[in-house]
């Protein structure tokens, strides 16, 4: 996966992963074991996953990264499976192929540097392409949103989930210039609206972009789910492996683990103490959160926003979905 865009962000880059080397220490993989690629992307993980001598499913709703993951089964000589769908639907999917534990999963969340170095797929706002942005190639496009959506409806959802201050501002910018149907024609808008200073570190488009990428996509919602089936599926002892991007994706993950690690703390407003109603932990107390060194970041820029959460299964019960005190908290 890849970090947010900025005007800097190179789209030659070569696929890399992301922190491997710690994703790979964090789920000490034995060989024989049943891992997870959740994300598979364009299989960076699970190839070094395979070569570490674990047993891989992965998985991708992208239609794109079908084909990949096609020519690495039949490369695997049995010891990859590769699964059509949402990283959310892993659990009812892997029981469906006769996997009911697994001893470790990894996510990389977000948009894939295959997706975002491809012009025609409408995630870059660095070259013209129809403004699409659907990681599934189905269902809402961000074209359909911006183009149909209330004013207050996009200012709301470029300030929840951009962090952009200035959305009412853009919201009003876009309903006035539509219809906008290119990635171009969106950025522009968004730059003449909040002023752009050509060579400036931030491109003012890209919280809008990741805004609207993440609504049209659910990412947030999927992201949740996902941590919900994986805790299903790890066994006792399974490693959970997850590098996120940015805030958003990182708050639901360190609360997620926070909260069933049993390391809230009885105090937090959020999660206040219930007394006997406690809940036995899910996962054992998570590591620190690892971020790339500056040698990765030196190789691959898209590295610099990445923080890599890793934590160990209980042999506790499963909590299941996120309740309401746990959403308020992420």
């Amino acid at each position: 996966m890849a970090a947010p865009e900025t005007s800097k962000t190179p789209h030659n880059a070569p696929h890399v992963p992301v922190l491997l080397e710690e994703v790979l220490d964090g789920l000490a993989i034995q060989p024989g074991e049943v891992h997870v690629d959740a994300t598979f992307g364009a299989g960076g993980y699970s190839r070094a996953m395979l070569a570490a001598g674990a047993n891989v499913h992965g998985f991708d709703r992208d239609p794109d990264a079908a084909a990949t993951g096609q020519a690495l089964v039949e490369q695997s000589e049995g010891r990859f499976s590769f699964h059509a769908g949402r990283f959310s639907q892993l659990a009812q999917m892997l029981r469906a192929a006769g996997v009911t534990q697994v001893d470790g999963i990894v996510f990389d969340i977000g948009v894939s540097s295959m997706q975002l170095d491809q012009a025609e797929r409408g995630f870059s706002f660095q070259s013209d392409g129809p403004l699409d942005m659907r990681m599934g190639q189905d269902g809402l496009s961000a074209a359909d949103f911006v183009n149909t959506a209330d004013e207050g409806d996009i200012a709301d959802i470029l300030y929840l989930y951009g962090e952009e201050r200035q959305s009412r501002r853009i919201a009003r910018a876009i309903v006035a210039a539509r219809p906008l149907q290119r990635t171009l024609e969106l950025a522009t808008v968004v730059r003449k609206a909040l002023g752009y200073r050509p060579g400036a570190p931030k491109d003012p488009a890209t919280r809008t972009f990741q805004a609207i990428r993440i609504h049209v996509n659910g990412e947030l919602d999927e992201l949740r789910e996902g941590l919900v089936a994986a805790e299903a599926m790890l066994a006792p002892g399974g490693r959970l492996a997850v590098v996120s991007f940015h805030s958003l994706e990182d708050r639901i993950v360190k609360r997620f683990l926070k909260a069933r690690s049993g390391s809230e703390g009885a105090g937090s407003r959020h999660l206040p103490d219930t007394s006997g109603q406690r809940r036995v932990p899910s996962f054992e107390k998570p590591a620190r959160p690892t971020r790339a060194g500056e040698a990765e970041c030196a190789r691959n820029p898209r590295a610099r926003s990445a923080t890599l959460r890793v934590a160990v299964r209980s042999s506790a019960p499963a909590w299941g979905a996120f309740d309401d005190a746990e959403r308020r908290a992420a």
